[in-house]
């Protein structure tokens, strides 16, 4: 029997991004405008959907307030500050694996576990490597894998098209997540953190779409299925 397959976003679902990409967002804007967003308003910009590239939601910040940056100018700023020089030493590396020792492990006695992540390959398989060197998670779908970004359904889309025999769900923290999700008709658990700054808002997004179920993180999530 094919067993189904969990599939993970990464940022805010497998991996706390509050002090890595959310800082980067806020630190890059900063550096071009003066001014730095709080977290509070990086995630207003989230909830309202198409934001799932970091890039994109960093350069569409500076344009709103007025200033003129090119975009390749921006993002190899972003990536210097992310990534640090020759890849070591970016605040990548303050990132948080969430998940508690075993629990994953225990998932994957139930399921086949996968990734669909809008991260660039690079940047997901060093986290990956980092924090779950030894868990099986595959397929692997991240940003160069698909033709259209979060919230069009390519990556679950191409993970059902190579299982076309496996029942697929889909876990993420974002309405991009979700509306990808309805989109390739995979049902959707919802990831809303207390400590999100739009938690409450965040919850009726996920209702809107119709969440399987809604969970502070994925260490709850073998609640969800034993019931």
């Amino acid at each position: 029997m094919t067993p189904p397959i969990l599939i993970f976003d990464m940022d805010g679902v497998l991996v706390d991004v509050t002090e890595s990409y959310r800082e980067t967002i806020a630190a890059t804007v900063e550096h071009f405008t003066g001014a730095r967003p709080t977290n509070d308003q990086i995630q207003q910009f989230k909830n309202q959907g198409g934001f799932n590239d970091d890039w994109q939601l960093s350069h569409y910040i500076i344009g709103g307030v007025g200033f003129d940056v090119p975009f390749d100018e921006m993002k190899a700023y972003f990536q210097e500050l992310f990534l640090g020089t020759n890849g070591t030493g970016g605040l990548i590396l303050r990132e948080k694996w969430i998940a508690r020792p075993g629990v994953l492990e225990k998932l994957a006695e139930q399921f086949r576990l996968a990734v669909f992540t809008g991260r660039p390959r690079e940047e997901a398989d060093i986290t990956l490597k980092r924090f779950a060197p030894n868990l099986a998670i595959d397929p692997i779908v991240a940003m160069e894998d698909v033709a259209q970004k979060k919230p069009a359904p390519d990556g679950l889309l191409r993970i059902a098209a190579e299982h076309p025999d496996a029942k697929l769900i889909y876990v993420g923290d974002s309405i991009d997540d979700a509306r990808s999700a309805r989109a390739a008709k995979v049902p959707f658990i919802g990831i809303a953190a207390p400590s999100n700054p739009t938690y409450l808002d965040l919850v009726f997004l996920f209702q809107e779409e119709h969440a399987h179920a809604i969970v502070d993180d994925i260490n709850y999530l073998e609640e969800v299925f034993a019931q």
